[in-house]
Parts: structure tokens; C-alpha cells; sequence
């Protein structure tokens, strides 16, 4: 047991015998060396592939985003940028002032109306008879007026050569300013029920183009809303096209550098190669807590069949000197 101990631990001692020496120092050790540094260059290699990629640095989708990012307004080289949209001052949800069914509506989407133009008729039935017992009893209260007339007269005439008391004259004479009140209120509610019956007649109240018809024959129109949702309030909307401008929201930051009359040039994003000219109209002397941005009105210098309301717009304001 002893002398296997003792022949273990020799075994384990390093030869530092010059045999060994030139044994190690060999083509074999050289090899050997080869092959670990090829190992260690793999492994380098290895590691450097497996390394993620970084990350990429996020953009704004769009000029539109940006500028939506930092309040409706941007600084560029060559002015200031801002986003909005393209509004009408004329819009109107044209509607009924009494109520009735509709009967017939006589325009469509897209088509072009003039002011005064009708538009839609309700059911005039009804007032059509309102109409006809007004002038009739006007007609009554007027024969009714002549007659008393007559009487006055004669009345009168009598009492000039002494055969007719002063009350009958006097009576004569009231009956005669009755009859003439009496006609002049019959003759009030017979224009009445003729404005009246205009009402069921919807009209334009100015000229400009159909963007929504809201209503169709056959339903109940009526200048209240009443609750079920089977009554309409409105039949359609009518948009002044000449009306059109920009509305801007501009960062309280930049606002200083916006003023009344200022030139602008205008993108709209549905033609982003076409640039419109136009100047400020105002600014709203009021700012927005939320957003932190002040609304501009923007005219454009001239009006394209191609701008249509609720389009979105990038304008820029030049500088003066641009």
C-alpha cells in the first residue's frame, strides 16, 4: 500500500529533465498551441456574433406627428410650422320651423343650391285649410264692414235733418269702428296663416353645397327634438364653400412669432406637391390650458374646387424678409 502511494505522488512530479524538455518543445506543443489560439479567435468571433443589435432610436411617423408631439407647432428651417385643419365659416343644419312629414326632400349630396332655393316640403295639408278659413273670414269681416258703413251713413243723414235720435248715431257709429277692427284682425290672420304655411316650405338660407342630407320622406320633422329618436330636427347641411379657411393650433411658445396679416404658405396632406398662399386672419385671444396652444384662423389668397371642409393642412408662416 505504501510503495503504491509512494509511485503515485512520483508520478505526479514534472520532469525537468532535458529529454522532457525536447519533448515538449516539439512539433506536437507547437500544434497544440495553434489549435487553442484558433479556439480562443472562434470563441471571440462567436461572441461578437451573438451580441444583440441595439435598438433603433424612434422617429415621428410623419411631419404631421411631430408636430402634433410638441403642441400643433414646429420651428423649421424657413419659419414656423403648424398643423390644422380646413374650416367653413357658413355651416348650417337647415331645419324645419314647425312640425310636420316630410314629403318630399329635392336635393342630394354634393348638389349646389342657391339661397332661397326650396329644399325639402312637409306636409301642408292642414295649414293649407288654416289658410282658406283666414281669407274667408276676412272676407265676412269686410262685408260685415261695409254694411255698418251703410248704416252710419244713413244713420248720419237722418240725424243732419232731425229724424234720428243722437244715440242711434252714436250706436251707428260704434258698430262701424267694431266692423273695421273686426276686419282689420281677420284680414291679420289671414297673412298669418299665409306666413305659415311659407314654413313648410324649407329653403336655403344661403348658397353653397349639400354636404349631408340627414332626412327622407315620410318622417316627422320638427324644430324640437323629441325623445325615441323618431323625429329628425334637421334635413340637411348646407357648407358656403367661399367660407373656407385654416384653423391652427400654435404652441404658446411660438405664438410671439405669429401676427394679423402674416404671409403663410399651405400643404394640404392630401396634395402634399401643391402649395397654397395665404395670410392670418387673427388670432384668438384665448388660450388652451390642456394643450398649452393658441387657435389662428388662416385665409387661403385664393380657393380651390380641390380644398374641401375638415381637411388636414400644414401651413408655415414666413418670415418677413422670406
Amino acid at each position: 500500500m505504501v510503495n503504491d502511494k509512494s509511485d503515485l505522488l512520483r508520478s505526479l512530479k514534472i520532469d525537468r529533465s532535458p529529454s522532457a524538455a525536447s519533448a515538449t518543445s516539439g512539433p506536437g506543443w507547437v500544434a497544440a498551441a495553434l489549435i487553442g489560439v484558433a479556439a480562443l479567435a472562434i470563441g471571440a468571433s462567436g461572441g461578437w456574433l451573438l451580441k444583440p443589435a441595439p435598438k433603433p432610436v424612434p422617429t415621428p411617423a410623419s411631419a404631421q406627428d411631430a408636430a402634433k408631439a410638441s403642441g400643433g407647432a414646429r420651428v423649421q428651417a424657413g419659419g414656423l410650422v403648424a398643423s390644422g385643419y380646413v374650416v367653413a365659416r357658413r355651416k348650417a343644419t337647415v331645419a324645419a320651423e314647425v312640425t310636420g312629414r316630410l314629403l318630399e326632400v329635392r336635393v342630394e349630396e354634393g348638389q349646389r343650391v342657391a339661397r332661397g332655393q326650396v329644399l325639402a316640403v312637409l306636409e301642408p295639408t292642414l295649414a293649407r285649410a288654416d289658410v282658406t278659413s283666414a281669407r274667408a273670414r276676412a272676407v265676412s269681416a269686410d262685408a260685415e264692414l261695409a254694411e255698418a258703413r251703410r248704416a252710419f251713413d244713413r244713420t248720419r243723414a237722418l240725424a243732419d235733418q232731425g229724424y234720428a235720435a243722437k244715440a242711434a248715431l252714436t250706436a251707428a257709429q260704434a258698430r262701424y269702428e267694431t266692423a273695421g277692427a273686426q276686419s282689420a284682425a281677420a284680414h291679420s290672420d289671414a297673412a298669418r296663416s299665409s306666413a305659415q304655411l311659407t314654413r313648410y316650405e324649407i329653403r336655403a338660407p344661403f348658397s353653397g353645397v349639400i354636404v349631408d342630407k340627414a332626412a327622407q320622406p315620410g318622417e316627422i320633422i320638427s324644430p324640437i327634438s323629441a325623445g325615441g329618436g323618431f323625429t329628425r330636427t334637421g334635413v340637411c347641411t348646407i357648407v358656403d364653400m367661399a367660407s373656407l379657411e385654416i384653423e391652427v393650433d400654435v404652441s404658446e411658445a411660438y405664438i410671439a412669432r405669429v401676427s394679423a396679416g402674416q404671409r403663410v404658405s399651405a400643404v394640404l396632406d392630401a396634395y402634399p406637391d401643391l402649395t397654397f398662399p395665404g395670410h392670418v386672419i387673427a388670432t384668438i385671444p384665448s388660450a388652451d390650458r390642456a394643450k398649452a396652444t393658441v387657435n389662428v384662423r388662416v385665409s387661403f389668397d385664393a380657393l380651390d374646387p380641390r380644398i374641401l371642409p375638415e381637411m388636414a393642412i400644414n401651413v408655415r408662416f414666413l418670415d418677413p424678409e422670406t
